[in-house]
């Protein structure tokens, strides 16, 4: 194999994240294992292993762009096969009850469930000669040299109870915000990673319908995004062409009920009528149901100055954001990217990549972290820098409601595609201010 750095790599967890790297490590390792307790392959639906799948779900635009360079022709299979896929600028976005003006951005979000979008991602990884997924398996641990230096492979148990050792020359840890790697490096004898934490206290409420004749004609999403002014946000779009999706927010224990009169109730609460209004008289297709999210949690292992060979961490096993944010798919897609850069240069020295990861998380992290943290109620550190940030962030809004060229770099730095310090821009700051009301009620609802 070209540019083969190894025999046998092994991901754990066939999520998005765990299915991106084994997309990569193909290029790299002569066998691809991807190992999960759930039944994987065809699965079109939430599943055991990850609940939140049943909530509403975006791949925006640098994402997008890193599965399209994976899998050539992508968004076109999407969009033929009912799947809703839109300019990013074009959903219908209200910040602080503003909405922004429908504004094409040249960014391609992408919106089915987060079931239907993992199956066609898997669908192509598994058709890969070299990669196996391995469904319907526990992990229970690693295995490393006598000197614990290097991990060398996997202990796992099958479905019919038979323990046994998966050797490999790289294991990548995939498994979500659940990661059990702090755990195991601390029995291998090394630190654990550091932790940044911002309490959120997030629940997300989702219900499907049955699509309102005539509706969702000018957009296919309805985002009334929360805010300081008003903590209650939901996103309300088509799911495919005859579905819809509601999954409302709330934070801090506000949460949104699961009993269809008080999910419409605080459908009713939110600062604009849209969602209420197009779900009032809609036919509900299931029961609500909730999803708790306490807080963003970080893990720094960019810090570590000692951690074991043959051993890589990918996804929200790394950074775990506030889901409102609609990063982490994006994310995991932008590491993915990444560790095959490093694959192409031959064997991953892990500092050397973990110190790219960190940069990859910094400007979502600090849009997230921010953001969470613009609510006076959660608790955290307020440098000035957040402070000034969030400020200027509530100008930004108010001014993004009046002028499609703020749209755009929102719009950017929303997809991932520029850093949050794009927005400083000095003439971007000077359309900013010119769009200022003269009694200085910017952020404030209409």
């Amino acid at each position: 194999m070209a540019g083969q750095v190894g025999s046998v790599a092994v991901v754990l967890g066939g999520s998005m994240a765990g299915s991106l790297a084994a997309r990569v490590l193909s290029e790299s390792y002569e066998e691809v294992l991807v190992l999960d307790r759930d039944v994987l392959l065809g699965v079109t639906t939430p599943r055991r292993g990850t609940p939140h799948t049943r909530h509403a779900h975006g791949l925006h635009a640098r994402g997008q762009r890193v599965l399209e360079d994976f899998f050539p022709g992508f968004t076109d299979d999407l969009r033929a096969s009912g799947a809703p896929v839109g300019d990013l600028g074009e959903m219908r976005w209200y910040f602080n009850g503003l909405r922004l003006p429908y504004t094409h951005t040249g960014l391609v979000s992408v919106t089915p469930t987060r079931p239907v979008l993992e199956n066609h991602v898997r669908t192509r990884v598994a058709a890969l000669p070299n990669v196996t997924y391995l469904e319907q398996h526990d992990i229970l641990g690693l295995v490393s040299t006598s000197d614990n230096s290097r991990v060398i492979g996997v202990r796992v148990r099958d479905t019919e109870g038979t323990e046994k050792v998966l050797r490999a020359d790289l294991v990548v840890d995939a498994t979500g915000r659940g990661s059990r790697t702090p755990a195991w490096l601390e029995q291998l004898g090394y630190a654990r990673p550091t932790e940044d934490r911002v309490k959120i206290g997030l629940a997300y409420t989702t219900r499907f319908y049955r699509r309102p004749p005539g509706s969702f004609t000018d957009t296919w999403s309805i985002n009334p995004v929360a805010s300081p002014q008003h903590p209650r946000g939901a996103f309300f779009g088509l799911s495919d062409e005859d579905t819809c999706i509601v999954s409302l927010t709330g934070i801090l224990g506000d949460h949104p009920p699961t009993d269809p009169e008080g999910f419409l109730a605080f459908a009713k609460s939110l600062p604009v009528p849209d969602v209420y209004d197009g779900i009032k008289d809609a036919e509900p297709l299931d029961d609500a149901t909730s999803f708790g999210f306490p807080a963003s949690v970080r893990r720094r292992y960019e810090h570590l100055t000692e951690f074991p060979a043959g051993l890589l961490v990918l996804g929200d096993a790394i950074c775990s954001f506030n889901p409102v944010y609609g990063q982490g798919m994006s994310v995991a897609a932008w590491e993915a990217f990444t560790l095959r850069e490093h694959l192409r240069a031959g064997e991953v020295d892990q500092y050397a990549y973990f110190r790219d990861i960190g940069q990859v998380v910094d400007a979502p992290w600090a849009v997230s972290a921010s953001g969470d943290l613009a609510f006076p109620e959660v608790e955290g550190e307020r440098t000035p820098e957040i402070e000034q940030g969030n400020a200027f962030m509530g100008l930004l809004q108010y001014a993004a409601s009046k002028d499609q060229e703020i749209v755009k770099a929102f719009m950017r730095v929303a997809g991932l595609i520029d850093p949050p310090t794009a927005l400083m821009d000095p003439e971007l700051v000077q359309r900013v201010l010119a769009h200022q009301p003269a009694d200085g009620a910017a952020g404030q609802a209409a």
